[in-house]
């Protein structure tokens, strides 16, 4: 009965947990203790409200300082899209620049053909425009040119082509180069002008249909300065010397505004046939009576006399006939006044 007793006991000895131990000496157990009981007494003290006041601060900065990262962290995303955003930016505008480039290429190329193009028309034009030049002093052929339904387009493209090449003149232009294919094509026009109003049935057309043509023409005379493109001046005047054989003609011409002024600044001109065609263009005004009586103080107060006196004695026997003839007709300008 015992040893069964006992050998019960054993078990539940085994059956409970085992409790484990450390060895300390007493010395130092009273020293832990009478520590512990310092730090129970001094900590109240310590811990005041500055301390409190201190680890609230510190918990507050804490936060701030999370938040700061968490913004850090988002900066660093947006600078992460920005970057590839910049790098498709520039993606994008280098092909830009490429295709740019490439409309650049075909730009130049385009220019060129229509430089090309344009020294073609040119030179065509030069061609055509002096054989229409030839051609058109023959009667019947301004005739057939005149009944073309594109006669009165062909005389506004002269004209506009005349006032383009005048207005592309400067000072440091080399004016006395006529012999350029553009100055040959404005020569031709310049001439067929002239020619066609040589013909009654000229005349007639360019007073009734085209008188716009003649504005330009006078405009264009009052455009050029002295010495500049005298060929043209003088096939101008001739046109305009043309016209005036027409009664209808010298009077549309005489009553433009401007008319007297234009012949006094040309007469200027240090080209002789300039000046001897402004004389012709001036002598058949003055030989019109009614135009004289009409405009015999104007044409007193514009025309330079000192100028005509001086090219009645001038080398040119043409032009000092001329002059001392048109002197001896200006005489009728004291019996008008």
């Amino acid at each position: 009965m015992k040893r069964g007793g006992g050998g019960s006991e054993k078990v539940e000895q085994k059956g409970e947990k085992q409790e484990e131990f450390v060895k300390v000496r007493k010395r130092a157990l009273e020293r832990l203790t009478t520590e512990v009981m310092q730090l129970h007494d001094t900590l109240p003290k310590i811990a005041n409200n500055d301390v409190l006041d201190s680890l609230q601060k510190l918990d507050a900065v804490e936060i701030i300082a999370e938040k700061r990262e968490h913004e850090l962290e988002q900066m660093r995303i947006d600078c992460e899209h920005y970057k590839a955003r910049l790098e498709a930016a520039q993606a994008d505008c280098m092909k830009e620049r490429k295709e740019k480039l490439a409309i650049r290429q075909q730009l130049n190329e385009a220019k060129q053909q229509l430089l090309q193009q344009a020294e073609y028309c040119t030179e065509m034009g030069a061609a055509v425009c002096t054989l229409l030049w030839s051609i058109s002093s023959n009667e019947e052929a301004v005739k057939n040119i005149l009944e073309s339904n594109k006669a009165i387009m062909f005389f506004n493209i002269a004209g506009q082509t005349m006032e383009s090449f005048v207005r592309s003149l400067s000072d440091d232009i080399k004016q006395q180069d006529m012999d350029s294919d553009e100055s040959q094509f404005v020569l031709g026009l310049a001439g067929i002008v002239t020619n066609v109003a040589a013909l009654a049935c000229g005349r007639e057309f360019l007073i009734n249909s085209n008188r716009v043509l003649l504005d330009t023409v006078m405009q264009l005379l009052g455009d050029m300065k002295p010495g500049w493109c005298p060929k043209l001046k003088v096939l101008m005047l001739m046109s305009l010397y043309n016209v005036s054989i027409n009664v209808k003609g010298l009077k549309y011409i005489s009553e433009s505004t401007g008319f007297f002024p234009l012949l006094c600044w040309l007469l200027n001109d240090p080209d002789p046939e300039v000046c001897l065609h402004v004389m012709r263009l001036l002598q058949s005004v003055i030989l019109e009576p009614e135009i004289l009586t009409k405009s015999a103080a104007e044409i007193r107060n514009s025309l330079p006399f000192p100028r005509i006196h001086m090219l009645s004695k001038s080398r040119n026997k043409d032009l000092q006939i001329l002059a001392q003839e048109l002197l001896d007709d200006l005489q009728v300008l004291e019996y008008e006044m």
